[in-house]
């Protein structure tokens, strides 16, 4: 198992202020997020707590009390710390009103928006085909995306159809191409050889491969990534691409049209593919 090496980064938030987002790993591959933002003392978030100990060993080693819990879909290990951890600490829990979340004070729709003081204010997206609520969180340049959008893939569709998470998908790749991409879980490096698969002769991919390996081989993370990269590279932010197109339609053994048809075709096939 690769050593993950806990990731700080800066992000710019509205109106200047400034959050530090900490990744807390947990089981063999989530991901789950801790955003520190400003005042005295400061505000602190937890995103997707799928296993409360990782988490309150990290809280308690930098001397941080939490004050709210961001929940983007309702699959255990991304809820499953959620009572305990509302146990230890006086939390307002944020989840998809679609859903059931343990503990949930804020049920959210799309177009609801999650405005806490020294951390940016999120607007909320709903994007449905992982689960059939699942929503992320978007604001200060940060999307929180569960496992809707991966690092170079996407999640798979256990509740929601194709043409909900192509929806789903074009929504958040509408976004600016600075954002930075939260998502729950380290598949980077089989999704990106799933996605060459697809594309091999895509440069910018075999490029971002080759990086996303070094990253693996000394431990590092790879994620967030950046959306103006998964456009260029990921293949499920890219079904209009002729290429992709050509691709999905040659794996079909039949014509397949650009958008949510290809899409179809391209997660069904990632779904069966054992590279």
């Amino acid at each position: 198992m690769y050593r993950v090496r806990v990731d700080r980064r800066d992000a710019d938030c509205q109106h200047g202020r400034m959050v530090q987002v900490q990744a807390i790993p947990a089981f063999r591959d989530n991901y789950i997020w801790l955003l520190v933002g400003e005042g005295a003392p400061p505000a602190v978030a937890i995103v997707d707590p799928g296993d409360a100990v990782p988490v309150v060993q990290t809280l308690r080693q930098r001397g941080l009390t939490p004050s709210v819990l961001l929940i983007t879909h309702h699959h255990a290990d991304h809820i499953g710390g959620v009572e305990a951890l509302c146990a230890h600490y006086p939390l307002s829990v944020y989840g998809p009103a679609a859903e059931t979340i343990p503990c949930m004070t804020h049920p959210l729709r799309e177009g609801d928006e999650v405005a806490l003081p020294g951390l940016p204010r999120f607007s909320v997206i709903e994007v449905p085909g992982h689960t059939a609520g699942h929503i992320a969180y978007y604001g200060g340049g940060l999307l929180f995306c569960g496992d809707t959008l991966f690092a170079g893939g996407c999640g798979r569709l256990f509740e929601g159809t194709a043409a909900q998470l192509h929806h789903s998908l074009q929504q958040l790749a509408a976004l600016p191409a600075a954002t930075q991409i939260y998502c729950a879980h380290e598949y980077t490096l089989s999704n990106l050889r799933f996605a060459l698969t697809v594309e091999p002769d895509n440069p910018a991919l075999r490029t971002r491969y080759q990086e996303a390996e070094d990253l693996r081989r000394r431990g590092l993370a790879t994620v967030p990534s950046l959306l103006g990269v998964e456009r260029d590279t990921n293949p499920f932010l890219r079904s209009h691409i002729p290429a992709v197109t050509a691709a999905a339609s040659r794996h079909a053994g039949q014509s397949r049209q650009p958008g949510a048809d290809t899409f179809a075709t391209v997660r069904n096939w990632k779904d069966h593919w054992s590279g």
